[in-house]
């Protein structure tokens, strides 16, 4: 059967917490990627629920959604499926305990080996889309950074002013 023609649908949170911003460094198809945290929709699921296994899954805990903040609204394929569309849905997320999140200090500090990931946070001063390694989340973070202060004001009514 052919994939063209076919969705991949995948859901991811941007969480902000104390100035830093939560990325995932992993190891997948022999290369290693720095991501934000979520993943690929299982079919029967909603997008919320796609975030939080993901999040369980990544970063063992689960999140609250504050807003939605980027659907791909351009054509973007697969990176390691031939001839099938990428859909990207970003959310921006509020960790239920970020001081809990087991995160690496250095990027890759874990065993080149499929699967193996490890969260990190980055300053926001310092991030930007090079920290990034697929094409749709360094657009996220170009957007992150057009629109930090829109978010943090609003979590400051629902929290810290540091967080979103």
């Amino acid at each position: 059967m052919s994939n063209k023609g076919r969705f991949v649908l995948r859901v991811y949170g941007i969480g902000i917490h104390e100035g830093r911003i939560l990325v995932t460094d992993e190891f997948w198809y022999g290369m290693p990627m720095t991501k934000f945290p979520g993943g690929g929709l299982e079919f029967g699921e909603s997008t919320l629920d796609c975030l939080n296994r993901e999040c369980m899954e990544e970063l063992g805990q689960e999140v609250d959604v504050l807003d939605h903040f980027y659907t791909t609204d351009i054509f973007q394929q697969t990176l390691f499926v031939e001839n099938m569309q990428l859909i990207s849905i970003y959310y921006i997320i509020k960790f239920s305990n970020p001081t809990a999140i087991a995160a690496n200090t250095k990027p890759f500090d874990f065993a080149m080996k499929n699967g193996n990931m490890a969260p990190r946070w980055i300053p926001l001063e310092n991030f930007s889309d090079d920290d990034l390694t697929l094409p749709i989340d360094k657009i996220v973070a170009k957007k992150v950074a057009e629109s930090q202060n829109k978010y943090a004001k609003a979590a400051d009514s629902r929290s810290s002013a540091a967080d979103f």
